[in-house]
């Protein structure tokens, strides 16, 4: 089975079947989870230094950071679900 990989920014890629969630790191509770995942070392930082967009939570519990907006993440999913789709009507 092909894993479908969604890019986070800058050439960074996730397994998008393994995307739990897209927060927007700007509330309290977001916070907290960006600081609960760096002590824990489940935090990886695919910002390459810029400020904080978005933040990506796996199935796996890693919390991945990401320069893009959380909305052009989640439109970057849609569309590659309706590529998926139309291969298979092919």
């Amino acid at each position: 089975m092909e894993q479908k990989m969604l890019n986070v920014g800058f050439g960074n890629l996730v397994v998008a079947s393994r995307i739990v969630a897209i927060v927007s790191p700007a509330s309290t509770p977001s916070k907290r989870l960006k600081t609960e995942a760096k002590e824990d070392k489940r935090l990886i930082d695919a910002t390459q230094g810029r400020k904080t967009r978005a933040i990506v939570i796996l199935d796996s519990n890693h919390v991945v950071l990401s320069a893009i907006h959380n909305e052009t993440i989640a439109q970057r999913m849609l569309v590659s679900k309706e590529q998926d789709r139309t291969e298979d009507d092919e």
